[in-house]
């Protein structure tokens, strides 16, 4: 493959440990959020399972808009969402304020996964197609693994839980500029939106060997 390719692969890597970060964020947060709302472990069940809501949601909503407006722009989209949602969840002087921004989390997480599969798949070629899907999958450990260190860190350091969503946050506004300049969209969406020299296009971007 091109490495213009292989460079859009690496960010679909990074987009899932992303993903995976995010997931878990309120898991990382929950002592701290459970000490300062003094919430019950069924009151912190609740605000943990706002954003698999969101997620599933998501996954319906803006998976079916990959295939309908493309999987670039849906992933843009979904960073945008998630950005919003970890960042807004700084502000949150509530356990149902909190939730929102969680579900509002979750959907772009949903999104995004659905999005991110179809572009490993449709921007690799048929030898390293099974390689590229592989390694996009181990972003999303590598990403609970990793952010749980970092986590770890943040509240030592700050002794609050809102540094990590400030981080997650900041680590999604920092994708935003690497989608937009090295993941296109892909051949295959644009053959099916029957975009004209959808070939040339790919061709164009990632080079006749790609």
């Amino acid at each position: 493959m091109h490495p213009l390719q292989w460079a859009a692969i690496i960010i679909t890597i990074g987009l899932n440990a992303l993903d995976g970060f995010d997931v878990l964020s309120s898991a990382f947060a929950g002592p701290g959020i459970k000490a300062e709302w003094h919430l019950q472990p069924d009151g912190l069940g609740a605000v943990l399972s706002m954003e698999l809501i969101g997620m599933g949601f998501g996954s319906l909503l803006l998976g079916g808009a990959a295939d309908k407006w493309g999987r670039r722009p849906t992933i843009l989209f979904c960073l945008i969402l998630m950005a919003i949602g970890m960042f807004g969840a700084t502000s949150s002087t509530s356990p149902q304020g909190l939730s929102l921004w969680r579900v509002l989390t979750g959907l772009g997480i949903g999104g995004m996964l659905s999005a991110t599969n179809a572009v490993v798949y449709e921007l690799s070629n048929k030898t390293r197609r099974s390689l590229a899907t592989a390694l996009m999958v181990i972003g999303y450990p590598l990403g609970a693994f990793v952010g749980g260190l970092i986590a770890a860190h943040l509240i030592q350091s700050y002794h609050d839980w809102r540094p990590i969503f400030v981080f997650g946050g900041t680590m999604t506004v920092i994708f935003v500029p690497l989608v937009w300049f090295f993941v296109p969209e892909t051949p295959a969406w644009l053959d099916q939106a029957r975009r004209p020299n959808a070939a040339l296009i790919f061709a164009t971007a990632f080079g006749r060997r790609a």
